[in-house]
């Protein structure tokens, strides 16, 4: 299994992922894995670290999330892994509920989400994000 963290999705990535059919709420996995340092573009909060970055838009997401009916389930740091083997654990994982793909699509393009997103790209590496429906749905 090869895997490849990215900050942000590709064109294709985006279309197959908001193309696909609506099939109503799902939760999104958050494997997120920080910058040492935050690097923000303006070159501002050069002394803060990628994980502090990337908690103001975590604490900021909330509001973003709660407009569409959205909410985090669960977020917490790894500490461990019990079964197979990879090379470097992520930082993080974070558990989020949606209720439907128009409604993180629009969560994702409004004000107050792109004006939030760069503490998101300040203090990312890298994350994967995966997409999970509740069996019997």
């Amino acid at each position: 299994m090869r895997v490849e963290n990215a900050v942000f999705p590709g064109t294709e990535q985006i279309t197959s992922f908001f193309g696909g059919p609506e099939n109503g709420p799902f939760v999104m996995v958050n494997l997120l894995k920080f910058k040492e340092t935050a690097e923000y573009a303006d070159g501002s909060d050069a002394d803060l670290s990628g994980a502090r970055a990337y908690a103001r838009y975590g604490k900021a997401i909330q509001a973003c999330l709660a407009a569409v009916d959205g909410r985090q389930i669960y977020a917490g740091p790894v500490t461990g892994l019990m079964i197979g083997e990879v090379e470097e654990l992520w930082d993080m994982v974070a558990l989020v509920e949606y209720p439907s793909l128009a409604a993180m699509q629009k969560m994702m393009s409004s004000p107050e989400y792109r004006a939030i997103e760069v503490h998101r790209k300040a203090g990312l590496a890298g994350q994967l994000n995966i997409r999970t429906s509740q069996i019997g749905r």
